[in-house]
């Protein structure tokens, strides 16, 4: 696929992936046939839950915290992450976030490949 023009995603084009933990929300991917090179979501974790550590064996991932505190552990690294935050994520490198906060932790999530693939999740 090439796209040659700009599209828009509307809220009720989203795709929904609702999780032990929370949930994901993917605004723009290849399979949505609204890019070539990206992956774009939200995800919301409920307080006290974490989603499994994971990676991703094809892209790099940036992760901005919109509302709530984390934890993020990169590889051995942990670190507490709050709004305004963000994180640059190598491909290959194994995370997760956790919420310890008391709110629902809520972030954007942006893929440098159209075809996000991920092993451990």
């Amino acid at each position: 696929m090439t796209l040659d023009k700009a599209t828009v995603s509307r809220a009720d084009d989203h795709l929904v992936e609702d999780q032990p933990w929370g949930r994901l929300i993917w605004m723009v991917a290849g399979r949505m046939g609204n890019s070539d090179t990206m992956t774009v979501g939200r995800c919301y974790i409920d307080p006290g839950q974490e989603n499994p550590r994971h990676h991703h064996p094809n892209c790099d991932e940036i992760l901005h915290v919109l509302q709530g505190t984390i934890e993020h552990s990169a590889g051995e690294d942990i670190v507490e992450m709050g709004p305004g935050d963000t994180i640059s994520i190598p491909t290959g490198v194994v995370h997760n976030a956790k919420n310890i906060g008391s709110d629902q932790a809520v972030f954007v999530i942006a893929f440098s490949s159209a075809d996000r693939q991920t092993i451990g999740e």
